[in-house]
């Protein structure tokens, strides 16, 4: 894109190394892999070498005290602050998204170091009450070991430091499996770790484009790692859950989601509903898991609503991610864009219109897609049953609401759904009917580090972020304390 990639005030670039027990090394092998750049292609040998570097960092890790973990990663929020803008720069350059929209990144990603390192002193445990005369028992919550982090390109800052965060809060140790599209972001967070005082051994990065698979199998069967803590998509989650299986590790997956965005005909401003499903449609150019993937509007007001919506939409400028001007930047990779074409070229097919948008746009550059809207749309669609993780808007018309519901529960998955509505004995029902883990009501913005991310059915189970986060990298352990011998 004609950008140098940033320094973080630093002589080194990292280009060719990942983070290894304190050092930055590359691949036994030598080999690398082409990013913007070079990154090492570790191998099964290398991705164990990581591993023992975190069992030999976990004793005297989980030994810390919980205030002095909670400062390292206060400090560590401070220096990503400090090099926010460095960061948003390599995001842009790596994954494309407009720099407003990484700088937001930048901001959400250190909001999950702050608020672990608030959470890591308040770890709590429990007295009980025993049915044996004499006895007492009490638990404590002890860190559940090494952890195995796999995290996505769409969010390449973030995702390291919702799963980073929790683990190092309870006293963990990790490996992260950092994204091959995205390496170089994984390394400069972790580099402001380093800076942060977090000792060697806690935080291993392990890169690989050929050899994902192996570092994979090693990553889900190695005795020494006790959990697993995945995001993407449903079908490589399937996959980890079954090797994890093998050593019964704890396991976290957040996978792939069809959001529906219900607007009711009672909704009190059609323009803001409108604004929201915007935001929750065509953040990252549609490529965020609690994208609106199926837009359902009531009959009555379909019309008004669909003219809202393409006036807005329609402004957008398609471009390079540096550009001033640029609202919506390129999908990820090839395969991207030429699923968003056939989820388009389906619904057409199928009787569905094209209102606006509806082909690639070459003329921009690579990967880039118009910004679509379809109405029309049938449930037969692939659009209907399949994630497009891309910018295309479908509308869907409907009458009832036992109708929408049924149809926005009609998912193998149930990652969000957001829906907007005036009547409080409907948002009531609706938001406890709906087979989500996150629910936006009267909202299509729900990312937050104080709220349990996660999802239900086919988008897995655990919970990121929130209270509720560290507990998936803590073990209760009970002590029955007996009469005096």
């Amino acid at each position: 894109m004609g950008h140098i990639v940033p320094k973080l005030n630093d002589d080194t670039l990292y280009i060719e190394r990942a983070f290894v027990n304190g050092e930055w090394v590359s691949a036994t092998s030598g080999g690398t892999f082409p990013v913007y750049g070079k990154c090492p292609e570790f191998s099964a040998e290398d991705t164990v070498s990581a591993v023992y570097a975190a069992n030999q960092a976990l004793p005297g890790f989980r030994k810390t005290l919980a205030r002095e973990r909670a400062r390292m990663l206060r400090r560590w929020y401070e220096l990503v602050l400090e090099n926010a803008e460095d960061l948003a720069t390599l995001v842009t350059w790596e994954n494309g998204k407009p720099l407003a929209d990484a700088r937001d990144e930048i901001n959400y990603a250190a909001s999950f170091l702050e608020w672990f390192s608030e959470e890591a002193p308040r770890v709590y445990g429990d007295t009980i009450p025993s049915t044996i005369a004499g006895q007492r028992i009490i638990t404590v919550r002890e860190p559940v070991g090494i952890c195995a982090l796999i995290t996505p390109w769409n969010f390449p800052a973030a995702m390291i430091t919702r799963k980073i965060g929790a683990a190092l809060a309870a006293g963990c140790t990790v490996i992260v499996k950092a994204p091959a599209e995205t390496p170089f972001t994984a390394n400069a967070i972790v580099k402001l770790a380093q800076r942060a005082g977090i000792p060697k051994g806690v935080i291993n990065i392990v890169t690989g484009l050929k050899n994902t698979a192996a570092i994979g199998e090693v990553l889900t069967t190695h005795p020494y790692i006790r959990k697993l803590s995945f995001t993407g998509s449903t079908n490589v989650g399937r996959l980890l859950m079954g090797q994890a299986a093998s050593t019964i590790k704890r396991v976290s997956l957040e996978l792939g989601g069809n959001s529906p965005f219900i607007v009711f005909e009672d909704v009190r401003d059609i323009e803001h509903a409108v604004t929201a499903a915007i935001k929750a449609k065509f953040r990252s150019s549609g490529q965020t898991c609690v994208c609106a993937n199926r837009i359902y509007v009531h009959r009555a007001i379909f019309d008004q609503f669909a003219e809202l919506f393409t006036q807005e939409v329609r402004k957008f400028k398609l471009g390079p991610g540096f550009n001033k001007d640029t609202t919506h930047g390129p999908l990820i990779h090839q395969r991207a864009i030429d699923k968003v074409d056939e989820h388009v070229r389906d619904a057409v097919l199928k009787g569905a219109k094209v209102v606006t948008g509806g082909r690639r746009a070459p003329e921009v550059g690579v990967n880039f897609y118009e910004p679509t809207i379809l109405i029309g749309m049938t449930e037969d669609m692939l659009l209907a049953k399949e994630e497009t993780f891309g910018p295309v808007a479908a509308l869907f018309s409907f009458e009832t609401e036992e109708e929408v519901v049924g149809l926005a529960n009609n998912s193998e998955v149930g990652l969000a759904g957001y829906f907007f509505c005036a009547d409080i004995q409907r948002a009531i029902r609706v938001a406890g009917a709906l087979e989500v883990g996150m629910v936006g009501l009267n909202t299509g913005s729900i990312s937050d580090a104080a709220l349990p991310f996660g999802g239900m059915k086919q988008s897995g189970f655990g919970r990121e972020g929130s209270k509720y986060g560290i507990e998936e990298y803590l073990e209760v352990k009970a002590i029955t304390l007996g009469g005096s011998t």
